[in-house]
């Protein structure tokens, strides 16, 4: 048989192609950040740190998320100060600013909108004076979620044409209006396209995951090679849900079929957002790609704000499962990480069941222009 052979080493190791996806895919494309609910008031910012590059998104007075570089015009000092009082950079931070951003050095004052508004003892610029602006980049939304793009000159491709499908996939599950019941942050020692991979394929499920496999039995089925993700994915009879037993009392999302009140869906959104559904709550993974064999990993655990607002909620049944399972899936990716570290190891092998891990190497080697 002949076996389809994945990227070559160097594009789990190599700080140089790492460099060229960090230009050619963080930076040129829409990647996701999060959720919209933290910057849901005019003033609330969220300050990341996107593959070295600060960046702040920010609610202004007429509603519109704006994005900027955390850059000062005048000597570069960062607007947010991205400081953290353990070991390194925070990747993401949330508060709120009284109307202006105020540069700590000099004192030099921004609109919200980015415009520049004053600076201490200089009179000969005028407010508004665009060649005193902050530096854009593109802001979008999507289901609830924001995305950047910081090649903010570019129009193309716009947030939805990167999409894709996914939006009319997930047309009935209500993204927009879900709350974040509880988050979780990892740290991966492992390349992020080793996340991804994992995550587009079952035919590590059975050796890796006994308590999933418990609740969806179908997982575990020829090594995960009769599985049809656009019908969704059966779970045992009377399981419905991601949990240890397959159940909750939490009810369904309103407006689903009678396919995904049963059956557990997933999509990847290139190049950063992993969205795993079931049919009353959702985990959203947002990978933060921190160097060749290191990936930042938010899991968000969505619900409806019907049962976020009642007084007995406990997302517990749903978080401590996947935590589980998302630990279990950790630890493997960084198995194989330190295994293709291997003098041996040149290319792995895609066995015939992982053809959605195909993809992965597809969309890396077009975006860099290597097809």
């Amino acid at each position: 048989m002949s076996l389809e052979k994945t990227l070559s080493k160097d594009h789990y190791f190599s700080h140089d192609i790492f460099a060229e996806e960090r230009e050619r895919i963080f930076f040129d494309q829409w990647f996701c950040i999060g959720r919209s609910s933290d910057v849901a008031d005019t003033g609330d910012y969220v300050a990341i740190d996107l593959c070295g590059e600060s960046i702040v998104v920010v609610r202004d007075e007429i509603g519109h998320l704006n994005g900027f570089y955390n850059v000062c015009r005048h000597r570069g000092s960062q607007l947010i100060p991205m400081v953290s009082e353990g070991k390194g950079t925070p990747a993401y931070l949330t508060g709120c600013l009284e109307g202006l951003f105020r540069c700590p050095y000099h004192s030099w004052t921004y609109g919200l909108d980015g415009g520049f508004k004053r600076a201490p003892h200089v009179d000969d610029i005028e407010p508004g004076d665009a060649d005193f602006s902050l530096h854009g980049v593109g802001v979008d939304t999507w289901g609830g979620f924001v995305f950047v793009r910081l090649s903010a000159g570019d129009t193309e491709p716009a947030l939805l044409e990167q999409l894709g499908e996914i939006p009319e996939r997930l047309a009935r599950y209500p993204l927009d209006e879900l709350e974040v019941g509880a988050r979780k942050s990892y740290s991966v020692l492992a390349n992020w396209k080793v996340v991804l991979e994992n995550y587009n394929e079952c035919y590590h499920c059975a050796g890796v995951h006994p308590e999933l496999c418990r609740v969806v039995p179908a997982f575990r089925d020829g090594g995960g090679a009769k599985l049809d993700w656009d019908a969704g994915i059966p779970h045992r009879e009377g399981a419905y849900t991601f949990t240890r037993d397959g159940t909750t009392k939490r009810a369904p999302f309103p407006g689903l079929n009678e396919a995904e009140k049963t059956r557990h869906n997933g999509e990847l959104a290139y190049p950063n957002l992993m969205v795993s559904l079931s049919c009353d709550h959702v985990a959203a993974f947002v990978l933060w790609p921190v160097s060749p064999s290191e990936t930042r990993i938010n899991c968000d655990f969505l619900f409806h704000p019907d049962e976020t607002a009642g007084a007995d909620f406990d997302p517990a049944d749903a978080v401590e499962f996947w935590d589980l399972v998302n630990r279990q899936d950790w630890v493997i990716c960084e198995n194989v990480q330190r295994g293709m570290a291997s003098r041996v190891f040149r290319q792995g092998y895609y066995a015939p069941m992982e053809d959605l891990s195909l993809d992965i190497r597809n969309f890396v080697r077009k975006s860099l222009d290597k097809e």
